[in-house]
């Protein structure tokens, strides 16, 4: 595992198997612990499918009975989480657009990939397995488009004679959506939690942070350049991690 969102992948791939009892992750490691009962060879299968270049490292058997935490507290920051991702999406969205911005248009979409991953990881828990699979792929094939639109729309502006974009807008939404990224970093760190779940979730929006003060720079570019040229650069850069992570929703719904 060396991304936080995978996983959010992989739980997702494995509900469903009854003989689960609780996945303890391991980003820094890339490892993942499981309590099961039974054979392993439905769950290995499952994540190999997955494509991460997985491995079985061990197993051991254990007459010990475990008791694990209750989560509904995670899962109530989780769907804060989660708002707060949905909220500045379609607020990027809509100034991105009135701006010229595709800096904008870009972080708004990478904010929607963060509120699939999320709504997916929640949605998954006592879903039917059928159901949610298809969800995904359409969700992934959504995604997929609107990244692959954004492609377009960049080379358009590239080419054409589009207007400088407004970069006071860049900056200002930016600046509201990295402080929208903080609080939800407050959130999840206010759970005091030292699951791998969370902490991930919490590795997962500090990328987003990343993302916005690339935003923020590129505005200032424009500012100093007068010229379009760093918010198409920076609407590239983040079309390609909505792109990559399209592909692993269609990889998860499979």
């Amino acid at each position: 595992m060396d991304c936080p969102s995978e996983e959010q992948l992989i739980r997702m791939k494995l509900n469903g198997i009854e003989q689960i009892q609780h996945l303890s992750f391991d980003i820094p490691n890339r490892k993942l612990e499981i309590f099961h009962l039974g054979d392993t060879e439905p769950i290995t299968a499952k994540i190999d499918s997955l494509n991460f270049d997985s491995a079985l490292l061990e197993t051991k058997i254990s007459e010990e009975n475990f008791q694990f935490s209750d989560d509904s507290q995670q899962r109530k920051l989780l769907w804060q989480v989660l708002v707060i991702n949905a909220f500045f999406f379609v607020l990027e969205m809509i100034t991105g657009f009135v701006s010229n911005s595709m800096g904008l248009v870009a972080d708004s979409l990478d904010m929607l990939a963060d509120s699939v991953v999320y709504s997916f990881a929640l949605f998954a828990v006592g879903g039917a397995v059928a159901r949610k699979n298809g969800i995904a792929k359409i969700s992934g094939y959504f995604q997929l488009t609107l990244a692959i639109l954004g492609f377009v729309e960049v080379l358009r502006r590239f080419l054409g004679f589009t207007e400088v974009p407004a970069f006071q807008t860049m900056i200002l939404i930016s600046l509201l959506a990295l402080i929208g990224n903080a609080i939800s970093l407050y959130l999840l760190q206010k759970s005091k939690s030292n699951e791998a779940h969370m902490q991930a979730s919490m590795i997962f929006t500090s990328n987003d942070v990343i993302v916005n003060l690339s935003v923020i720079v590129a505005g200032v570019l424009v500012y100093f350049t007068n010229s379009k040229i760093p918010d198409l650069v920076i609407g590239v850069f983040v079309f390609i991690l909505v792109g990559k992570g399209a592909f692993r929703i269609l990889k998860l719904s499979k």
